[in-house]
Formats: C-alpha cells, sequence, structure tokens
C-alpha cells in the first residue's frame, strides 16, 4: 500500500512486525487498544509520544492488510 508514511517494518525493531514511525509501538498495540474500546484521547495518554495521525495511519494499514489475498505459488 502506497502513502503510508508512519508504518515502518524493522527486522531490528520489535521482531520485524509493523511499528509507528520506528519506535517499539507496534500497529497491533494500537489495534488491540481501539478493539478494546480506547478512545484516541486514551491511546494518546497512554503514549504521549505518538500523535493522533498514527493511530489513523496504524488502523489504515490493518484495514489493507485483511484485505490482502495471498497466492498460493506454484512449484513445479
Amino acid at each position: 500500500m502506497t502513502g503510508l508514511t508512519r508504518i515502518t517494518v524493522d527486522s531490528g525493531v520489535m521482531g520485524g512486525k509493523p511499528c509507528i514511525r520506528g519506535m517499539r509501538v507496534t500497529v497491533g498495540t494500537i489495534v488491540g487498544l481501539v478493539a478494546s474500546a480506547h478512545t484516541n484521547e486514551d491511546i494518546l495518554r497512554l503514549y504521549p509520544y505518538l500523535e493522533p495521525d498514527d493511530i489513523r495511519e496504524a488502523l489504515s494499514y490493518a484495514a489493507w492488510r485483511v484485505e490482502e489475498v495471498e497466492v498460493p505459488l506454484v512449484v513445479s
């Protein structure tokens, strides 16, 4: 997906999981907090170094990944 500038994947940070701007906050953490009924304000209070756009982009990334289709490769 193009246009996501705040999501980074680095094998040296959180085992290569998608993170917010290279920090040790994963997309999964943000999505889990939203799913647990935490508001954006709650999340920003828990992680004061995050920005509202970080939350929005984490949700956009998660939505994109859910719609991604994996195609098996045929090896002959």
